[in-house]
Formats: structure tokens, C-alpha cells, sequence
């Protein structure tokens, strides 16, 4: 097993979730998809030890990102997290800060972009634990 810890993907698109899927393959890591928040509940559960980051959709049904990210908070789990979203609004990032995220990442995903943020967030999670 390589030294990168896993990323949980929480994504209800199954295309995005693939596709960031994949784009974290490239990039060494392995990927943990959840496609509605209960099922990333229960993945993170069985998997807390190996989770380096999450990336959580911000919409998603039954359960939004923000919801899933207050239940891991609830959990005291302190795992870095990366917003996926699709809105231009400012306010998310505020929203979401006190819940862990470090960043969001806009709709279309941009590869590049995405493996920094979570190379960003797994040294983060290094420091921290």
C-alpha cells in the first residue's frame, strides 16, 4: 500500500464521483466512494484509520454536505474536508470552515487543482494527528 492515505469521495453524480475518482488514481491516491452522505457515514466508520481527506458534495439528497460534515463532527472525527459544488457562492466556504473544510472546489473538477487541494489537506491531517 502506498504511504498517501485514502480519500473519501462523497458525491451523488456518479459521473463527478468517477471522474474525481479517477483524477485522484492519477494522482496515487485511493479513492472510498459514497454516492449519498448515510453510505460516506458508514464508509468513514469502517475506514477512519485510513482516511487522509474527504471531498463532500455539497448537494445531495437525503442529506446534504453540510449535514454529513456536522454528523462527523458529532463523531469527533477530525478529518480534513474539501467542498465539491457546483454554486457560486461565496458563503460556503464561511459556512463550511467550522466544520473542517479547506477549501472548495468548483464544479467542472479541475485535476490539477484537485490534487493539490488534497495533497494540501493530507499534510494537514499529518500535522495534525
Amino acid at each position: 500500500m502506498s504511504d498517501k492515505k485514502d480519500v473519501l469521495v462523497v458525491e451523488d453524480n456518479d459521473f463527478v464521483r468517477m471522474q474525481i475518482s479517477k483524477f485522484l488514481q492519477t494522482g496515487g491516491y485511493t479513492a472510498i466512494e459514497a454516492n449519498n452522505a448515510p453510505d460516506g457515514l458508514k464508509l468513514l466508520q469502517e475506514n477512519e484509520n485510513t482516511i487522509g481527506c474527504m471531498l463532500v458534495d455539497v448537494r445531495m439528497e437525503p442529506m446534504d454536505g453540510f449535514g454529513f460534515l456536522n454528523k462527523v463532527q458529532a463523531e469527533n472525527l477530525n478529518i480534513p474536508s474539501i467542498l465539491v459544488t457546483g454554486d457560486d457562492n461565496p458563503d460556503i466556504l464561511s459556512k463550511g470552515s467550522s466544520l473542517g473544510v479547506l477549501s472548495v472546489l468548483m464544479k467542472p473538477v479541475n485535476k490539477d487543482r484537485l490534487l493539490k487541494m488534497v495533497d494540501r489537506a493530507i499534510q494537514i491531517a499529518g500535522r495534525v494527528s
